[in-house]
């Protein structure tokens, strides 16, 4: 286990970014192997894009059928999500093995994040999320969430 890092510290990033969160289900239990077919190895998607970093992912991680993953930006999400090789074709074959017969069922959300518009705290903790996606910096003890989002105090 990665020893932690004590003390408060928050994620710095510069810009805009996108944080995309995709997960999977399996639906029907007695075909889960059909049902992990038909979902893909999105972990090795990931690892490909983390070896070319101008396709714009900054920082992936999975926490079992769920992958929250940050990007540079909406374009080169989308430039992604439309890549013939490996996106599309994975794609075609979920469609194809699972999404009419519901083995297997998919989901994500995008948020769109103005630049100093968001908070992350790590508490004792290794650099995770959006810390590696950035910066893994220090906060003094006074920092409120509030002056993190940059929001006027109330």
């Amino acid at each position: 286990m990665a020893k932690y890092v004590a003390g408060r510290h928050t994620a710095d990033i510069e810009g805009d970014f996108v944080v995309f969160i995709i997960g999977a289900r399996i639906n029907k239990p007695w075909r889960a192997i059909r049902a992990m077919r038909a979902l893909g190895n999105l972990n090795k998607m990931v690892k490909d894009l983390a070896q070319k970093p101008e396709k714009g992912l900054l920082h992936a991680e999975s926490a079992g059928f769920v992958s929250i993953q940050y990007w540079r930006s909406f374009d080169d999400l989308e430039r992604f999500a439309k890549d013939p090789d490996p996106h599309m074709k994975q794609w075609r074959k979920y469609t194809k093995l699972a999404h009419k017969t519901g083995e297997a069922g998919i989901w994500h959300e995008t948020f769109l994040v103005k630049a100093g518009q968001y908070e992350a705290i790590y508490n004792n903790m290794t650099p995770r999320g959006l810390a590696k996606a950035g910066k893994f910096v220090s906060i003094k003890d006074s920092s409120h969430a509030r002056g993190r989002v940059g929001s006027p105090t109330a």
